[in-house]
């Protein structure tokens, strides 16, 4: 018993502890996450009131109880006049009338016509359609938010590789510097340069480690999962543009707000229901004291018609300016979208280039590097112009793994505004 509990303590450090080796994981870790698991409660409200305005159309049946009394004698139901002449006639008889009845039945009604339901119905449908597609889209940008991140560590970690080559570079020059240092040949400060370049290094990889905890920190809040090393990531599929489905979720809303708008406004048009009732009626009659019993049954069709309801016209106003307030934002955001559809997938084909340009500079200017450490050797060059080429490779590094995680995340945000499955791109 104790061992199953301290397994069930230790579980959740396990999870967090475990080494992950596939974004897969990490996207199963991440549909377990409350901010999805919002989306799916709001989805189910949305599906209930779907559910609620379908259920107005069904009849309400009520069962009741009722106990009344009156001051004088009351009818405990209606009596056609000539019923009512022959009880009068014979004292004998129970007239139903008394002082305390007791009654017990059931009341139901149904909608027959109102034209209100049913685009009440219908926007409740599309709500809960909206409430799908957003949760959906929502996914779309968590998981585009932990590739990114994961690409940013992609980025780190190479750059940190970089500097751990360009530190053994010149822990084994600076070797060469002490010997020549000692033998007379370099001045002391040659020495001292290339300390101070080494103490740099390490640094920049200190505050490499303080932006990396930061990212792992947000792989974290939406995962529950420590990343010790970033997750290998290749492109497994094509981004699809065309249509924009990240406005899905506000289109179907303008649709139901549209839909409310007719609602309200087909609220001011006759309505007709079914009512009815069943009673039992039980007391004493008024005239001989005797237990009388009956049964009274109604049915009936009652048109409404609104002559004047000023809530209403308000009600309707409100819902106008609610659907034109969507319908504005969906134009709003229909440019914006437009926009920054075109300017990411101009950068991606831009970031392309640059990964090619960047990867081709880097060998070359570590060919120059290899130059330039023979000509400081032979003391053909200074120690200052020696450490530039040193920190032209790093830069250059530095844009060329900054650039691979740029596209990364320029290709994520096209995703999530095309609706692309990330899980099929991202591998």
């Amino acid at each position: 018993m104790i061992k199953q509990l301290l397994f069930l303590l230790l579980f959740p450090a396990l999870l967090q502890a475990q080494e992950i080796s596939s974004m897969t994981q990490l996207f199963d870790s991440l549909k377990t996450h409350p901010l999805i698991q919002g989306d799916e409660i709001r989805l189910e409200q949305a599906l209930a009131g779907k559910t609620m305005a379908y259920s107005k159309l069904y009849p309400n049946i009520d069962l009741f109880g009722r106990y009344d009394y009156a001051s004088t004698a009351t009818g405990m139901l209606p009596i056609p006049p000539n019923d009512l002449l022959a009880m009068v006639k014979d004292p004998a008889v129970a007239q139903p009338f008394s002082e305390n009845i007791f009654r017990m039945g059931a009341t139901i009604s149904m909608p027959i016509f109102v034209a209100s339901i049913f685009p009440m119905a219908s926007k409740a449908r599309m709500m809960a359609r909206s409430a799908e597609d957003l949760k959906t889209i929502n996914l779309l940008k968590n998981e585009a938010l932990l590739v990114g991140a994961n690409a940013n560590l992609l980025y780190m970690q190479s750059l940190e590789l970089a500097l751990d080559k360009k530190k053994a570079s010149m822990l084994k020059t600076k070797e060469f510097v002490v010997m020549e240092v000692n033998n007379g040949r370099f001045p002391e400060s040659a020495l001292l340069n290339i300390s101070n370049g080494i103490s740099q290094i390490d640094i920049l990889k200190n505050d490499l480690l303080l932006k990396r905890e930061e990212v792992t920190s947000m792989v974290r809040s939406l995962t529950g999962i420590a990343l010790s090393q970033p997750v290998k990531m290749e492109q497994a599929g094509i981004l699809r543009d065309g249509e924009l489905k990240a406005l899905d979720p506000l289109r179907k809303k303008v649709d139901a707000d549209k839909l409310g708008y007719r609602a309200e406004k087909e609220k001011l048009l006759p309505a007709l229901v079914l009512q009815g009732s069943y009673s039992n009626n039980s007391g004493k009659s008024y005239n001989n004291n005797l237990n009388i019993n009956n049964d009274y049954t109604t049915i009936g069709a009652i048109l409404k018609v609104p002559l004047f309801a000023k809530d209403q016209y308000a009600q309707i106003k409100k819902s106008k300016l609610d659907f034109e307030a969507s319908k504005n934002e969906l134009d709003q955001m229909s440019l914006e979208l437009i926009s920054q559809a075109a300017q990411l997938q101009n950068s991606l084909k831009l970031l392309e280039n640059s990964i090619q340009l960047y990867d081709n500079s880097v060998k070359e200017k570590e060919q120059l590097l290899d130059i330039a450490k023979v000509s400081y050797q032979s003391d053909q060059m200074t120690m200052e112009d020696y450490l530039k080429y040193e920190d032209d490779v790093i830069l250059e590094k530095s844009k060329l793994y900054k650039a691979q995680a740029d596209k990364w995340q320029t290709l994520m945000k096209l995703c999530v505004i095309f609706g692309n499955n990330i899980e099929e791109i991202v591998k």
